[in-house]
């Protein structure tokens, strides 16, 4: 006859296994568990032990074998179990991952999760699966765009340098139009927001002209400088330097952070620059808007209060932008620039290698 090998308990275990066999806040599980030890190291046999506790005699081998082996860790957590065979194999998944990533379907720009299983012979889920496990999103395409300016590097280094180290006794501005904003009335009212239901306007309107918004944000504290003009040639850009003049302090130099659009550049603009030393212009890089903060301001002005809204003239137009900076400059906030110009190159290096 087979006899089971003898539990000793030490001081230590036999406190943590009476605590857990008359515990009422402990799992049930874990219960009968230390009561299948406790009655094991009291000398009782396995099938006196089942028939006490209502169980079968090779549930009490296992809990023997398993505290044996691995003591009271061994009662805390199940034995891993091995699941079940996967139904596809290694070779049928690297097969639809090297596809995903070295093929395209014949008729389309990119597979989806159908014409992958058609083309794998497997399931759509099973795909999304294998989709899901390493992280391949065939449907997204994130964009992006590679400035080819000859002097990038001086230029972001000089811009980069305005931003984080700002030279004393001087502001540095943020200056660029947003054109061609349309003051555009919708044929219809708007229908005002309801519970389960949302804003409603027509997706037809009236267009009433445009106007182009010159601004310039204040990298000290926030604050922009702003004016309408109908055109955005190189005398409205004049016009709005004048303005920038007037509402600074005299005292101070002005580093004006611009792209590379002609009238910034134009002959007239140098010579009026030229009889004013205090302004310093630098042009960032081209295909690189993302350099100048004032687009950030323009984005938000634009969600906020052109983009859903109804203009019966350009007069209206002008008055609602002028009132959204005037309510900027109440409670201003300040455009704060992280990045390094060692950072970025990394960032535009991983690019080009990909």
């Amino acid at each position: 006859m087979n006899i089971s090998e003898r539990i000793i308990l030490t001081t230590e275990e036999q406190t943590t296994i009476n605590r857990w066999s008359h515990g009422k806040s402990i799992p049930l599980r874990l219960v009968q568990r230390a009561q299948i030890i406790q009655l094991s190291a009291q000398g009782i046999y396995n099938h006196d032990i089942a028939k006490r506790l209502d169980i079968s005699r090779p549930t009490v081998q296992l809990w023997r074998e398993r505290f044996l082996s691995l003591r009271l860790i061994g009662l805390e957590k199940d034995a891993p179990r091995p699941g079940r065979f996967p139904k596809i194999s290694h070779k049928k998944v690297t097969a639809i991952v090297n596809a995903t990533l070295h093929t395209i379907p014949p008729d389309a720009t990119h597979w989806s999760t159908r014409s992958m299983a058609k083309a794998q012979g497997v399931s759509d889920a099973s795909v999304r699966r294998i989709w899901k496990q390493y992280n391949l999103k065939p449907h997204l395409v994130k964009k992006f765009k590679l400035s080819h300016d000859r002097h990038f590097i001086e230029k972001l280094y000089d811009i980069v340098g305005l931003y984080l180290n700002p030279p004393a006794k001087a502001i540095v501005l943020c200056v660029d139009e947003k054109s061609q904003i349309q003051a555009l009335e919708r044929t219809q009212p708007l229908l005002p927001l309801r519970p389960g239901i949302p804003a409603r306007q027509t997706h037809d309107y009236m267009r009433h002209g445009t106007t182009t918004l010159f601004a310039a944000l204040n990298m000290l504290d926030g604050t922009v400088i702003g004016d309408c003009m109908s055109r955005h040639r190189h005398q409205e850009f004049i016009r709005f330097l004048q303005l920038i003049n007037v509402k600074t302090p005299l005292d101070l130099d002005l580093h004006l952070i611009v792209d590379n659009y002609g009238t910034h550049k134009h002959p007239r603009v140098v010579r009026w620059l030229k009889h004013r030393p205090r302004f310093h212009l630098h042009f960032i890089p081209t295909s690189s808007s993302w350099l100048n903060m004032v687009e950030h301001w323009f984005a938000k002005i634009t969600s906020k209060r052109i983009h859903r809204g109804s203009f019966k003239n350009v007069k209206e137009l002008i008055k609602t932008i002028k009132q959204y900076i005037d309510s900027h400059n109440q409670n201003p906030k300040v455009f704060v620039w992280t990045a390094s110009f060692e950072s970025i190159m990394r960032k535009i290096s991983n690019v080009k290698i990909c």
